[in-house]
């Protein structure tokens, strides 16, 4: 059974860099095929997809979040993270980290982490 599992500040100022990890369970990040996501939901809206890592490390990511986003992983710690600089309040969300088989739906997802960004 794959696990999933955020950590990470649960507030932060506004300007300042957040930084997410999502330790995975039960599987490696290096298998082939499957790509781990980071997703957020702010209170009272869908769901918006902040972009990938692929089992060969490449990553992609939204193109509204591009300029300030950084995703990387420690493969001897079988975890990813998740860096998004320069906060606004407009970035208080719940953040998920998923896995996905290459670009099919969402197979195993952490329990989710509140961040809130405010002074």
């Amino acid at each position: 059974q794959v696990q999933l599992q955020e950590s990470g500040p649960g507030l932060v100022k506004p300007s300042q860099t957040l930084s997410l990890t999502c330790t995975v369970s039960g599987g490696s990040i290096t298998t082939n095929y499957y790509y781990w996501s980071w997703i957020r939901q702010p209170l009272g809206k869908g769901l918006e997809w902040i972009g990938y890592m692929e089992d060969s490390g490449v990553t992609i990511v939204s193109p509204s979040l591009l300029s300030r986003t950084s995703i990387s992983r420690d493969t001897s710690k079988n975890q990813f993270t998740l860096q998004l600089r320069s906060v606004t309040p407009e970035d208080t969300a719940k953040y998920y980290c998923a896995r996905s088989q290459g670009g099919n739906e969402y197979d195993y997802w952490g329990q989710g982490t509140q961040v809130t960004v405010s002074s």
